[in-house]
């Protein structure tokens, strides 16, 4: 007797190919492979009917047999079939009394469908108990064996070991995870490009991203290390004031004997004698244009040592039209400075200088030029005169000519120390200038040292540098000059914004410590409220030990509030010190120059440096190297594990920016070398603040709510396989369609992720502006650590567990319209993928923060597809081509017409997503977030206004006082302050901040509302 084995998913009916087979003789298997043929065979001793499908357990469906005398008994079922109704493969009289049959169908890769078998010894074994028999079939061939008697571990525990857990990391560590974080790390990097505010108009220069690995981290700096020139400062310089042989130049005072500020200045020099002289140039005391003209020969000689002493080259386009091209900023302003006083660099040859002075032209002969460094700090050249006379001149910092200067010039160093004391006072970048008179003869033999060193083969740099310490030796003193460096516009106002972000800023700077403190005060890094300012500057390592020990111990001993007003003294152990250092009282800043620095950072001192200057507000090193820069940024990444930013806009800041954890390059007047190194790149400090606290903070919010949903998605959706394993014996057999399984992180659920992880916001931009302490949760790693991490599984499980058994609990007993039962395997798998689906679009629903026409379209988008996509794969025509792909025709259908699936799945959705929905609920009432206290105040900001907006029509009053309207509220407030009216727009918005001070607020929506006012008509009394 012939049997035939054809397999649909679901009895559809109307079926083609039902008919056939329900009219012949033969006892029909219903499989899961259409078109595919097993084989059957009779077992007459027990009429037990065994049905082997030929196929892989994802092709099994629903199997049945008319056995002859067994009404309709089920023979032999596919796993999952097996596991939603109690299959009976076993006639009721040779089934054991009080046994229960199982559930489960087998193991293996290639299984067979069968259920309980009889061993030789008339018992039934559970197919579990299937073992691989060590004994050869015929044909040499191995396989499986019914009732083996080899011991070992069970099949079950061995696939759950080996299927189970592999897959479960495997598809919850998705190889999507990594190609969707650089998917939205490039958004990220052109949304930061493309920012309009961050472009500059003047320069024509856009805001770059030079990598799209480092956005997140932009939310979460808690350093930021800047250069001074050039970065803080527009590194333009101009030519402010000199000092000549002791006296000064660059003041103006009026007819009192006071000194005259800018308003108050008559017209500048006129330097119409000077056909070259250039135009632009500014200068406001018309002593030193005298002094020049009636032949001072020390001011003479001031202004040859600044047209001679550089490496500046001069280009004349046309006739008395002269452009110069500086290395630095610094020269080109002294070299134009001796070119409107009248002395004119007018053209150099790699052995001669020409100048112009007072209208005559000299060619000086180029002997030797003695090149700046970051070490030397100076520069100097040798050179002949006409007359035949060798002179060396030289220009450096003063820390480095003070010691260099010749004995009898003690008097006119005193007088020329006052001035640079005063010019650093203005935060002016001052140079020394000095020259000295050689003898021929000691030329000739130290011009032969000088050869010999530079031929040297090892030790090259520091023979010269030894050479060069010899000849500038004993030097006299000529003068000082003071360049303007002026702030950069938005410099206070960003550096103060970062401050109330949490964000420490440490100026690094090869200027004076005079300058840097003063341009410290400029940009608000230093304040009145400043408790102290701590000064380093010893020379040896015990005198900066114990400057830093004395400013550990005045933090440390400060007085702190207790209670009601009232301070207290407390004096702690020395030994505790350090590790209560960034809690003590009160605002600090540090400053220390740079040989101090470099005792600092020894290694049995520098912990000591870094716990006393990371306790205080603000911190500035000043002569330092580039070498030291990038060690202070080392050492706070080595033991503060925080993240670091470096910023900087010359080749000297190219070592900070590569050693901190993100380079910033700014695109100034130095060239490009530090954007070339650097990660992000604009042309003004001030983007600075909208680069972290926007884009920044943005960028870790998206990527933080985009793990922990890619984690809960995947999560549900694998585990669903855990909890199934339990009812198919551990096979391998999934519960979804294979389709569903491959298109569920590629079609269905990617798109609303990507979205959420590259359009979301918590606040609008000018929020995130407005509340600097929104940026606080990255400083911390608040939004995605361990904790939160083990929440998004925790919701995963959760979800997986009611999408898998409330569809199972249901199916068990549910039935369809027609009476017949519900419960068939694919009909299961529907109905779970659909929920599943459901359930995990709500919820990224709930976690978008900002909805934009892509979300929609991706999220409601994403759901139309899978229904089109499960319809399709069900349908008649996808089977009639593709016959062993498709074979569950109608399914889709079939099971989604009933009311009950649909009921199941409304009810797993609402029972996923009513625990969040309530607990964000009970978060926001009980315990909201400053974010959410912001969104809920722009909430009832936009319906006050828009209450005004409809209220305003109807006005009836005419009559108005002039003095509500002259007078804002909030000067009161400010006078009984203390501030005496000094807070400037800068002070204004940091006021705004304060809890309690809510007069800027009245003052905004007063502003905002008087457009839409009418003037108001003076009274005439």
């Amino acid at each position: 007797m012939s049997a035939c084995c054809l397999g649909f998913g679901s009895s559809a009916p109307g079926c083609s190919l039902r008919k056939p087979l329900a009219e012949s003789g033969s006892r029909v298997c219903w499989g899961a492979r259409p078109a595919r043929w097993g084989e059957g065979r009779e077992d007459t001793s027990s009429q037990l009917r065994v049905c082997r499908v030929t196929g892989s357990w994802s092709s099994l469906g629903r199997v049945r047999s008319r056995v002859p005398g067994v009404p309709h008994a089920p023979m032999c079922a596919g796993p999952t079939a097996a596991s939603l109704g109690r299959w009976q493969s076993v006639p009721q009289r040779q089934r054991p009394a009080g046994k229960r049959t199982g559930r489960t169908l087998g193991c293996g890769k290639r299984p067979v469908a069968r259920h309980y078998f009889p061993t030789r010894s008339g018992r039934l074994r559970p197919p579990c108990a299937l073992s691989e028999s060590r004994r050869p079939e015929p044909g040499g061939r191995r396989g499986l064996a019914v009732g083996s008697e080899r011991q070992g571990p069970p099949v079950c525990l061995s696939s759950l070991l080996s299927s189970h857990t592999f897959s479960c990391f495997l598809r919850t560590g998705s190889v999507l995870l990594a190609p969707s974080v650089e998917v939205i790390r490039l958004g990220h990097s052109y949304f930061i490009n493309w920012d309009r505010k961050m472009f500059c108009v003047k320069k024509q220069t856009p805001a770059e991203a030079r990598t799209t690995t480092l956005n997140e981290e932009l939310g979460q700096v808690e350093y930021v290390f800047s250069d001074k020139t050039g970065t803080l400062t527009q590194n333009v310089m101009v030519f402010h004031k000199c000092s000549v042989r002791g006296r000064s130049y660059g003041d103006v005072f009026d007819v009192l004997g006071h000194k005259a500020e800018l308003g108050e200045r008559p017209q500048p020099v006129d330097f119409s004698f000077n056909p070259l002289a250039d135009k632009k140039f500014l200068f406001w005391d018309p002593t030193l244009l005298e002094a020049v003209k009636m032949g001072d020969p020390h001011t003479h000689e001031f202004f040859r040592l600044l047209s001679l002493c550089h490496t500046v080259m001069s280009e004349e386009k046309n006739e008395g039209e002269l452009y110069y091209k500086a290395q630095s900023p610094d020269e080109g302003a002294l070299v134009t400075a001796a070119r409107n006083f009248g002395f004119v660099f007018r053209s150099r040859t790699p052995k001669t200088i020409t100048v112009h002075e007072m209208g005559t032209a000299v060619t000086y002969q180029l002997l030797a030029i003695l090149d700046f460094n970051n070490i030397r700090k100076r520069m100097s050249v040798v050179v002949r005169n006409p007359e035949g006379r060798i002179r060396l001149y030289c220009k450096g910092a003063d820390t480095i000519l003070l010691d260099r200067l010749h004995p009898s010039t003690q008097e006119l160093l005193n007088t020329t120390t006052d001035h640079l004391n005063e010019y650093a006072g203005e935060g002016l970048r001052t140079l020394l200038l000095a020259y000295k008179d050689l003898d021929e003869e000691y030329y000739e033999e130290w011009a032969q040292r000088r050869l010999q060193a530079s031929l040297a083969q090892d030790s090259r740099e520091d023979r010269l540098a030894s050479v060069y310490e010899e000849v500038e030796s004993d030097m006299m003193l000529l003068g000082a000059t003071a360049i303007e460096d002026r702030l950069q516009q938005g410099v206070p106002e960003t550096i103060a914004l970062l401050t109330l972000a949490n964000i420490k800023i440490w100026v690094l700077t090869g200027d004076k410590q005079e300058t840097a403190v003063n341009i410290g005060y400029s940009c608000k890094m230093l304040t009145d409220d400043v408790t102290e300012v701590f000064v380093v500057t010893g020379h040896t390592v015990l005198e900066v030990r114990e400057e830093l020990r004395k400013a550990r111990e005045k933090m440390m001993d400060s007085p702190h509030t207790v209670g009601n007003g009232f301070t207290c003294q407390e004096k702690r152990p020395s030994s505790k010190l350090t590790s209560v250092l960034e809690a003590v009282a009160g605002e600090y800043a540090l400053v220390i120059n740079g040989h101090s620095l470099a005792h600092a950072l020894e290694a049995d001192m520098e912990l000591e440096f870094l716990e006393t200057a990371c306790a205080c507000k603000a911190v500035i090193c000043c002569r330092v190297t580039p070498l030291q820069k990038a060690q202070v940024v080392e050492l706070v990444k080595k033991h503060k594990k925080a993240v670091t930013l470096a910023i900087g806009d010359g080749a000297n800041d190219v070592s900070m920016i590569k050693t901190a954890h993100i380079g910033v390059g700014i695109s100034g007047q130095e060239g490009i070398q530090a954007v070339l190194a650097s990660d992000y790149s604009f042309s003004q400090f001030k983007f600075l603040q909208r680069l972290l606290l926007v884009h920044g903070r943005w960028s870790y919010l998206r990527m933080c709510k985009f793990l922990c949903y890619f984690f809960y998605k995947n999560f549900a959706f694998t585990m669903v396989h855990f909890w199934f394993g339990f009812f198919c014996g551990f096979s391998a057999q999934t519960v979804y369609d294979q389709y569903f399984i491959t298109l569920y992180n590629i079609v269905y659920t990617s798109l609303p992720v990507l979205a959420m992880g590259v359009f979301d916001q918590d606040v609008p931009e000018q929020r995130s502006m407005e509340y600097p302490k929104l940026y606080e949760p990255g400083q911390l790693n608040l939004l995605f650590n361990k904790r939160e991490f083990f929440i998004c599984i925790a919701q995963g499980i959760y979800a997986s567990v009611l999408v898998f058994f409330l569809p199972y609990g249901v199916f068990a007993e549910a039935a369809r319209d027609d009476g017949a039962q519900l419960a068939d395997y694919q009909s299961f798998a529907v109905t779970v993928a659909t929920s599943l689906v459901i359930v995990v679009s709500v919820q990224i629903g709930l976690d978008t923060g900002y909805w934009t026409a892509i979300n929609h379209f991706f999220i409601w988008g994403s759901l139309a597809v899978y229904f089109a996509i499960l319809f399709a794969m069900h349908s008649d025509g996808l089977f009639r081509m593709f016959p062993n792909q498709f074979r569950f025709v109608g399914n889709a259908q079939s099971s989604l017409a009933q009311p009950t699936v649909w009921l199941t799945i409304a009810l797993t959705t609402v029972v996923c997503i009513l625990p969040v929905v309530a607990f964000r609920f009970l978060k926001l009432s009980l315990k909201p977030d400053l974010s959410d206290t912001v969104r809920y105040s722009q909430l009832v900001r936009k319906k006050r206004a828009q209450h005004r907006c409809t209220r305003r029509p109807g006005r009836t009053s005419s009559r108005r006082s002039g003095y509500a309207f002259a007078h804002q509220e909030g000067f009161g407030e400010l006078i009984m302050s203390g501030k005496n009216m000094r807070l400037s727009s800068l002070g204004l918005a940091g006021f705004a901040t304060r809890s309690g001070s809510g007069w800027i607020e009245s003052l905004r929506r007063k502003r905002s509302d008087s457009p839409g006012s009418p003037p108001d008509k003076p009274l005439k009394g």
